[in-house]
């Protein structure tokens, strides 16, 4: 991954690690976004930043955000358009929940100016998508017959690029001028069985220096650097472990990037599990020793909850917001919205609302095509959709949830030609990611008319006991709970946080549809 423009890491900062800097009014917190954007990469292009995340069965994958201070996000695209990998990825005779985009590198090349995604699939084949926007279009630009297992792409100052990748194992290779093909590749260090495993390879060349910046997953953060090029020999130093994070109840931060300012000033961008939320951003200043080393600003010993906001330029306008409402106009759905696995394109569509059509006869929701999710916002959120139920079928189950390995739903039951409303828990996978449980209707009320508004509230703090709480309003403004208090699932093996998801499926035949006119995010 380059660093477009780096000065001396060694001369643009001369703090030590150990000093706590003053927190002002001109201060950020930490998570600085509370939102499931996991294995973090991060670059600058001039003067704007860009973090590119997993995505895992949710498509489109490999979402990219935009900044202009490293503190404030927006939603810029996606690198993988579809999940082109295989039937499983369509919900078609197979799935491929907690497989797809896993930890992947986004990298910007000077000479062509094109970025490029880079990651592995199934542990089978590696892909690259190239765009010379971040907006897009993406393009699959090369297949590899190479397992890049988390890795990280560098740019050379001689447009060479390289992947750094492995676990416990770290290799290097080198990709052909055209990034098609692989030219060499060699192991170029070997993890002491006394760290155990280090991978979520980061990788970067600095002051002539090569690092790759490794996790060891999930409570540390190490860094090779060889003076001899970017197959080594390399020495190790541990960054940080056990390092207590910046959300209570959350873990260690880790498994992120490095990344210089246009000012010189250097920050890591780690990730902390915040279960059942996910994993969330945060950020610290880093100096360099005078022999070349990061090292971490430490508040009290501890990842601050708060630093002093990084001095950048003023941004060239205000970043959108990432809660608020859609009204989903236009004819793309934007950014923010991911589907539980390859949509069917003929089945929803956009503009003056969401059009959801069945695309899936089923009674589990986790075989059923075309949910559209949304991350949570924490600590607490609240999920509000608008929708209107007058073309659904006999059979057919809508409304909104929330999706993990354990989830549940308020929304609609329409049979014999009348629709009511229901509350449902136990729906239910194992540690296969096979469903065990299709759900059980917890509470039900009679309702009149064609449109019902629906809501989900989440706690979704790091910790066990966390409940969401669904209600219904007929009229838009006066709402009424529906159903116990749903407790949320707070183990990492799923590793994707909570999503608030809305689902329109068949039980008995398609073509049924319901539009949802307005969904909106807030927060207290």
């Amino acid at each position: 991954m380059p660093l477009v423009s780096a000065q001396s890491a060694h001369a643009a900062l001369s703090r030590a690690a150990t000093q706590e800097p003053h927190v002002g009014a001109a201060s950020f917190t930490n998570p600085v976004i509370w939102q499931d954007f996991a294995d973090i990469d991060i670059i600058r292009v001039g003067d704007t930043y860009y973090y590119s995340a997993s995505t895992m069965h949710y498509s489109p994958g490999a979402p990219i955000l935009r900044s202009y201070d490293l503190v404030n996000w927006e939603f810029a695209g996606h690198s993988v358009p579809r999940l082109d990998f295989g039937a499983k990825y369509d919900l078609n005779g197979g799935r491929g929940y907690v497989r797809g985009i896993w930890a992947s590198s986004l990298a910007y090349r000077p000479r062509n100016r094109t970025f490029y995604w880079l990651g592995q699939i199934d542990f089978a084949r590696t892909y690259i998508y190239t765009a010379t926007s971040v907006e897009g279009p993406w393009t699959r630009h090369a297949d590899l017959p190479h397992v890049y297992y988390d890795a990280g792409l560098l740019v050379d100052t001689d447009d060479t690029l390289y992947v750094a990748y492995g676990n416990t194992q770290i290799s290097v290779a080198q990709l052909s001028p055209d990034a098609r093909s692989q030219v060499r590749a060699q192991q170029v260090f070997s993890t002491p069985a006394g760290i155990g495993t280090l991978e979520g390879s980061r990788f970067y060349k600095i002051n002539g220096n090569y690092y790759i910046f490794l996790t060891r997953p999930a409570n540390g953060q190490y860094i090779l650097k060889s003076t001899s090029g970017p197959f080594g020999p390399y020495t190790l130093r541990q960054v940080l472990l056990d390092l207590p994070g910046p959300i209570p109840g959350g873990g260690v931060p880790h498994q992120g990037g490095l990344v210089q300012t246009q000012n010189g000033q250097w920050y890591y961008l780690a990730f902390v599990d915040a279960y059942p939320g996910g994993r969330v951003p945060a950020l610290a200043p880093v100096t360099w020793t005078s022999d070349g080393w990061p090292q971490l600003h430490l508040v009290n010993g501890a990842w601050g909850t708060a630093y002093p906001t990084p001095s950048l330029p003023p941004p060239p306008r205000q970043v959108e917001p990432l809660i608020g409402v859609d009204t989903f106009q236009g004819t793309t759905l934007k950014p923010a919205w991911e589907w539980n696995h390859n949509p069917d394109n003929g089945r929803w569509s956009v503009n003056d609302g969401l059009r959801l059509t069945t695309a899936t006869v089923t009674n589990d929701l986790y075989a059923a095509r075309n949910t559209l999710t949304h991350r949570i916002q924490g600590p607490t959120s609240t999920a509000t959709i608008t929708l209107d139920h007058a073309q659904t079928r006999d059979g057919d189950r809508a409304g909104l949830a929330m999706l993990r390995d354990s989830s549940a739903w308020i929304g609609l039951k329409r049979e014999n030609g009348t629709t009511r409303l229901a509350m449902v828990d136990g729906l239910t996978m194992d540690s296969n990611w096979n469903t065990t449980g299709t759900g059980t209707e917890r509470a039900t009320t009679a309702i009149t008319g064609t449109r019902i508004w629906l809501r989900a509230a989440t706690d979704i703090r790091p910790g066990t006991g966390r409940q969401a709480r669904f209600s219904y309003s007929t009229n838009g403004s006066t709402y009424a709970p529906l159903g116990p208090a749903f407790t949320l699932n707070n183990a990492w093996q799923f590793f994707m946080g909570y999503r608030y998801a809305i689902f329109n499926h068949a039980t008995r035949a398609l073509g049924g549809t319901v539009t949802v006119s307005r969904f909106e995010l807030t927060t207290p």
